[in-house]
C-alpha cells in the first residue's frame, strides 16, 4: 500500500506519519464498527462511508493503493480463513453449482458487460470492454463474508456463495489477463485462453496441495504452540506467492491449502493450540476485513483526482456507470434463473440429478453479488496508457460502492421477504443433541474399560458418576497434594482418555457426514475446554 501526499508534492510520508495514520485508521475501525452495530447496518457499509469521509479530511494524504501489494497482503489469509471453515463435504456435493457460478457466471457477466460498455461508449475498444467486464464480474470473498455473517441462509445457499467467492477470482483474473494482452498486442485465441485457464487452475491446485501436505507434516513435528500458530499464518502466503512465482493461480493454490489445513487441523492441533489459534485468526481476519473496506473508501479521493475530478465523473461517466451497475445485477439474475431453469429441465428429462434451487433461493443468490477489494486492486493494475483506463477504474470503484451499499444493506430484507425454505438434503443427519449423546457414549465406554484394574476393582467411581463430587475432591486436595497426587494424576489421565475417545467419535461423525461443520466446531470447542481444564488440574 503506497501513501502519497497532497498533489502539491512534499515527498513521501515519514514512517512515523504512516504509523500514526495506521493507528488512526484502527481507531476509526472500532468507532465505525460500533456505530454500525448500534444502527443495525452492515459494518462494511459504515467502513466504506467512513473511509470515503476520511479521504477528504483536510491535511490528510491521498491514499493510493498498490494493487499487487494489496492482493498479496489481504487476499491469501482471507481466502485461507474462508477455506479452512467451509464444510468440505457440502462443498463437494454442490461443486457443480459452485463451478457454474465461479466460472460460468463470471464468463457470462463479462461478455454482457463488455457488450453493454461497447454500446454505451462506442469509442472504447472491445479489449478494454472485456477487461472492464472481467474486473467487475466476480463477487468478492471479503464482501460476501462481511454480509453473510449477519444473515441466516440455508446450508446450500451459504455453501454456494462461499464456494463461489473462493474460486471466482481465478476466473476473473484469467479473463482480465487475456483482455489486457489482447488490448496491448491485438491478438486473442479462445483455445489458448481455455488451455491457460486449465493449466493455471491445475497448477494452483497442485501447489496448494503440496504446501498443505508440508504444513500437516511440519505441524506434527512442532512441539510449541506459538510455532504451530505461526505456521498456520505462513501457509496462505507461502502457497499464494509460490504459485504466483511459477505463473499459476495463487487463488486456487491458497484455497486448496486452506481446505487441507481445515480438514487436518482437528487432528494435528492440540486443544490449547486450537483455542489460541482460533482466537488469533478471528481477530486478525476481523481487522483485515475492516482495513480492506476502510482502505477502499479512503482511496475514493485518489480515484477521483486520477480521472480529472468529480466534475468529470458526474458529467461524463455517471450514466454509463449506472447502466453498467444495473447490467451487472440483471446479468447475474439472468444467469442464476436461466441455469436453474436448465437444471430443472434436465432433471425432468432424467438427464441430471442435481436439484434446482427454486425461485426463492435463486432470488437471494442473484441479489448476493457484492464486489470488493479484488475488483479495485485489479482495476488499479490496468497498465498506464491502456484504452479507457480512467473509465475502467472509476466504474470499478462505483460498482464496489453501489453493490455494497445497495445489495449489502438489503440482503437481509430480501431473505426475510422470500422466506427461504431449508432443503432437507442439506440438513445434517444428526442434531446437536444426538451428536452430543453419541460422543458421551463413546466417552462412557472408554471410562468403563479403564475404570477397573486387572482384578476388577473399581478405581474411578467419580468418573462414572460424571464428576458429581468434583467440588468435594477439590477441597480435600487442598493442602494434601502429595497424598492425592498419584490418584489424581490417574484420575485426570482417564479424563483425558475419555476426551480423546469423544473427539475420535466426533471426527468420525463428521468424516462420515453425520454432522455438519458447525456441529463439529461447537462440540470440539467443548472438548477443548474440558481438555484444558483436565491438563491444568493435572499439572
Amino acid at each position: 500500500m503506497g501513501h502519497d501526499t497532497e498533489p502539491a508534492g512534499e515527498g513521501l510520508m515519514h514512517p512515523m506519519q504512516l504509523f500514526e495514520l495506521v493507528i488512526v485508521m484502527l481507531l476509526a475501525i472500532i468507532v465505525l464498527h460500533y456505530a454500525a452495530n448500534k444502527l443495525g447496518l452492515p459494518p462494511a457499509v459504515a467502513l466504506l462511508a467512513g473511509g470515503a469521509l476520511f479521504a477528504f479530511l483536510p491535511g490528510l494524504p491521498v491514499i493510493s493503493l498498490d494493487p499487487q501489494l494489496v492482493l498479496v497482503i489481504f487476499l491469501p489469509p482471507l481466502l485461507m480463513d474462508g477455506a479452512r471453515f467451509i464444510a468440505l463435504r457440502h462443498l463437494q456435493r454442490h461443486m457443480f453449482g459452485i463451478v457454474a457460478l465461479a466460472v460460468g457466471a463470471v464468463i457470462f457477466t463479462t461478455a454482457v458487460v463488455a457488450a453493454v460498455a461497447h454500446w454505451l461508449v462506442p469509442g472504447l475498444p472491445w479489449a478494454a470492454c472485456a477487461a472492464l467486464g472481467a474486473i467487475v464480474s466476480p463477487p468478492d470473498a471479503v464482501s460476501a463474508r462481511a454480509v453473510l455473517q449477519r444473515v441466516h441462509l440455508p446450508r446450500r445457499l451459504s455453501i454456494l456463495l462461499e464456494g463461489e467467492s473462493l474460486f471466482n477470482d481465478a476466473s476473473g483474473l484469467v479473463l482480465f489477463r487475456f483482455a489486457i494482452t489482447a488490448g496491448v498486442t491485438g491478438a486473442f485465441s479462445m483455445v489458448d485462453a481455455l488451455q491457460s485457464f486449465v493449466m493455471l487452475a491445475a497448477g494452483g491446485a497442485l501447489i496448494g496441495a503440496v504446501i498443505g501436505a508440508l504444513w500437516v507434516l511440519t505441524v506434527k513435528r512442532l512441539d510449541d504452540k506459538y510455532l504451530m500458530i505461526a505456521s498456520s499464518l505462513l501457509a496462505p502466503w507461502a502457497s499464494y506467492l509460490l504459485a504466483e512465482s511459477v505463473h499459476v493461480s495463487g487463488v486456487i493454490a491458497t484455497v486448496t491449502t486452506g481446505l487441507i489445513c481445515g480438514w487436518y487441523q482437528h487432528v494435528v492441533f492440540p486443544a490449547m493450540v486450537r483455542m489460541n489459534g482460533t482466537a488469533f485468526w478471528a481477530v486478525m481476519i476481523f481487522l483485515m476485513e475492516a482495513f480492506v473496506f476502510l482502505l477502499i473508501g479512503s482511496s475514493l479521493r485518489g480515484v477521483i483526482e486520477r480521472v480529472g475530478g468529480l466534475g468529470v465523473v458526474l458529467d461524463e461517466m455517471t450514466l454509463p456507470i449506472l447502466a453498467i451497475l444495473a447490467t451487472l445485477i440483471v446479468a447475474r439474475f439472468v444467469w442464476v434463473f436461466g441455469s436453474d431453469a436448465v437444471i430443472a429441465g434436465l432433471r425432468a428429462m432424467g438427464i441430471c440429478g442435481y436439484k434446482p434451487l427454486g425461485p426463492r433461493s435463486a432470488t437471494v443468490l442473484g441479489w448476493a453479488g457484492m464486489r470488493g477489494v479484488v475488483t479495485l486492486a485489479v482495476a488499479l493494475s490496468v497498465p498506464e496508457g491502456f484504452p479507457g483506463r480512467d473509465f475502467i477504474l472509476t466504474t470499478a470503484f462505483a460498482v464496489i460502492i453501489g453493490t455494497v451499499l445497495l445489495q449489502g444493506t438489503t440482503l437481509g430484507a430480501v431473505i426475510r421477504m422470500v422466506k427461504l425454505p431449508e432443503s432437507e438434503s442439506d440438513r445434517p443427519r444428526m442434531t446437536m443433541s444426538e451428536a452430543e449423546a453419541a460422543m458421551a457414549q463413546a466417552q462412557v465406554r472408554i471410562v468403563e474399560v479403564h475404570a477397573y484394574d486387572a482384578e476388577g476393582t473399581l478405581l474411578h467411581p467419580r468418573l462414572l458418576e460424571r464428576y458429581q463430587r468434583h467440588a468435594e475432591l477439590s477441597v480435600s486436595y487442598a493442602g494434601q497434594e502429595e497424598e492425592f497426587s498419584d490418584r489424581l494424576h490417574a484420575h485426570f489421565d482417564l479424563v483425558l482418555k475419555a476426551i480423546a475417545a469423544g473427539r475420535a467419535e466426533l471426527l468420525r461423525l463428521h468424516r462420515t457426514g453425520e454432522i455438519d461443520e458447525h456441529t463439529l466446531q461447537e462440540l470440539e470447542r467443548d472438548l477443548d475446554l474440558e481438555e484444558l481444564s483436565a491438563l491444568s488440574a493435572k499439572a
